[in-house]
């Protein structure tokens, strides 16, 4: 009798952490749950524009739209004037990007350029050095999303 009921115990235990186990996605889902939604437009109010970093001449703003630039999976919108150009540089992260305005032709180190038109989705792997230059056509404005912390260092060589 007292072996049944150890048994049953020791089942019952495994069975119970399982179940916490399985259910711990789930629970980790539901904290995020009290996040509320976002949508914003590039011209929303409450965008808080700044500079770009200091490698990029005057012009360049960007604006968090989600997430803490020193932190893991970040969002921002990068935008520059008509005929601006983004002068060679690359970042620890990927960037996974759609072009929200202009005409922006991205230039990665040892490919051809693409030609990035409003809608456009583009990936730049992580320490990838490239280049970018807006058109005449308009501002641009691209979507960013960062799988790392952003940052941005000067390349030397490459996509220069």
């Amino acid at each position: 009798m007292l072996t049944q009921w150890l048994r049953c115990t020791w089942l019952c235990s495994v069975l119970g952490c399982c179940a916490f186990v399985g259910l711990s996605p789930i629970l980790a889902r539901a904290d995020s749950a009290t996040e509320p939604p976002l949508a914003l437009a590039t011209n929303d109010a409450r965008l808080r524009w700044g500079p770009c970093p200091a490698i990029f001449p005057t012009g360049c703003e960007i604006a968090v739209l989600h997430g803490d630039p020193a932190k893991p999976n970040a969002d921002a919108f990068l935008k520059v004037p008509a005929n601006y150009t983004i002068p060679p540089h690359w970042h620890t992260s990927a960037e996974r990007m759609v072009l929200i305005a202009g005409e922006l032709r991205v230039e990665y180190a040892g490919h051809r350029p693409d030609a990035l038109t409003p809608g456009m989705y583009a990936y730049g792997p992580p320490k990838a050095p490239h280049k970018a230059s807006c058109s005449a056509a308009g501002p641009c404005v691209l979507f960013i999303a960062f799988e790392s912390p952003v940052d941005a260092h000067a390349a030397t060589g490459g996509a220069e």
